[in-house]
């Protein structure tokens, strides 16, 4: 095997659920998220060798998002698409408690979907550069350069993702007290 066979397998192996995740986040439809996937890894495969390989998560999340809004773009309609939120979210939403009584883990359900409704709510600007930080765990620089936005952009962007957030979230009350 070649070495860019082996990057190119590494690579798809390291990030295929990053990618996913984060299309399925932008663009609210698993056949969506499945063709913008396959699309990242189609241009990875055509462009191996023409970018640092050391940045090769910043330059696929950047060809993740630019993929994404061009689908967006290229809708004429505004359909109302199902949209599902990965696993990884519930996971880093949810406790690591097990033991969890039914009342606890409905509230932990309930208020994992208000946060996805908020985020699904928030402006494309907004809601990408959060995701790319709060979810995908990617650096404010990564994301600049991903982006393409001035750093401090981000930092504004997550602030102002943050505060609204919040502020979506602030009359939220469980039905019950633990």
């Amino acid at each position: 095997m070649k070495i860019a066979e082996l990057r190119y397998r590494y690579l798809f192996q390291q990030y295929k659920n990053n990618i996913y995740s984060y299309s399925l986040y932008m663009l609210k439809n698993k056949i969506d998220a499945d063709d913008a996937t396959q699309e990242v890894f189609i241009r990875l495969w055509n462009n191996m060798g023409k970018f640092n390989y050391l940045a090769a998560k910043t330059w696929l999340m950047k060809t993740t998002h630019n993929i994404c809004i061009d689908q967006i773009r290229k809708r004429k309609t505004i359909m109302k698409h199902e949209y599902v939120f990965d696993d990884e979210f519930a996971e880093n939403f949810s406790d690591a408690n097990d033991h969890q009584t039914p009342e606890q883990s409905a509230h932990v359900n309930m208020l994992s979907d208000k946060v996805k409704d908020a985020i699904q709510n928030m402006p494309e600007n907004l809601k990408s550069v959060l995701v790319l930080y709060e979810i995908q765990g990617l650096k404010y620089k990564e994301i600049s350069k991903a982006l393409d936005l001035p750093l401090n952009t981000v930092k504004v962007y997550i602030l102002r993702a943050r505060k609204k957030l919040q502020e979506e979230l602030k009359n939220y009350e469980p039905h019950e007290v633990f």
